[in-house]
């Protein structure tokens, strides 16, 4: 595979919700192969989430969404070398990359917190970032921040 890429897959939407996002989310959590696991843990955290925040009027689905949103990353810094000095290069990131990033972080900082079950892990990892708090949402801001302050070596982007 030189030259040509691969083609890409296509993902089916999920049953419950009918969203391809979803399932992209599931696949990227599931360990083992266990999907049918993985379904159930995330259908079980967005009805966590669901009697969390009763107040609001979106619903689970929604507010899983603009948490995925909040944490998602505009630009990212990749090192370069230039003669022999190293700079942290930032770099526009494409749309479909943005998108695995922030399912993989929500799902990293998932696991990283403390709680009984994964669902409740998850849902309490939806709710923070929502709320534009918790550990992946820092994540996102420390990348920027990062990018923010290496801009002066954008030039180097090629």
């Amino acid at each position: 595979m030189r030259k040509a890429k691969p083609k890409k897959r296509i993902t089916l939407p999920d049953p419950k919700f009918q969203d391809t996002l979803v399932t992209r989310f599931v696949n990227d959590m599931m360990i083992g192969g266990k999907k049918n696991l993985s379904f159930q843990i995330f259908y079980d955290a967005l009805d966590i989430v669901d009697q969390r925040m009763k107040d609001s009027e979106l619903s689970s689905l929604d507010v899983w969404k603009k948490a995925l949103e909040n944490i998602t990353p505009a630009v990212e810094v990749k090192s370069r070398r230039v003669g022999g000095a190293t700079f942290q290069v930032p770099t526009e990131i494409r749309p479909s990359r943005k998108i695995s990033i922030s399912i993989k972080s929500m799902i990293l900082f998932a696991r990283k917190r403390n709680g009984k079950s994964m669902a409740d892990k998850l849902a309490s990892e939806i709710i923070a970032a929502y709320n534009e708090e918790g550990g992946a949402f820092k994540k996102k801001e420390d990348t920027h921040r990062m990018a923010e302050a290496n801009k002066a070596f954008a030039h180097f982007r090629f």
